[in-house]
């Protein structure tokens, strides 16, 4: 995969404001999909579609706690999306 095809795929993934208000909740804890459609006033099945593309990015990681997984952000896959955003969108001298 090229950069441009990486910095394109970051912001396709970026692109649905749901999943950008869903990574914003998962930086700030930990959550399940009951707890995210509620607090985003959608249905889980929604919720979990945009997980899947989270997930499939390597942005959230799940975690099994009894009978619920709990979504996370991946900090690691945070930071380097945050610095290829940076460098894309930084104008060179």
């Amino acid at each position: 995969m090229t950069e441009a095809e990486h910095q394109a795929r970051i912001f396709k993934v970026l692109s649905v404001d749901t999943r950008v208000q869903m990574i914003e909740l998962l930086k700030r804890k930990s959550l399940c999909v009951n707890a995210l459609a509620r607090v985003l006033g959608i249905t889980p099945a929604a919720v979990s579609q945009h997980l899947r593309v989270l997930r499939d990015a390597d942005l959230v990681t799940a975690d099994r706690q009894g009978n619920f997984v709990h979504y996370t952000i991946n900090e690691g896959t945070l930071a380097e999306w945050s610095e290829v955003a940076r460098s894309l969108l930084e104008k060179k001298t």
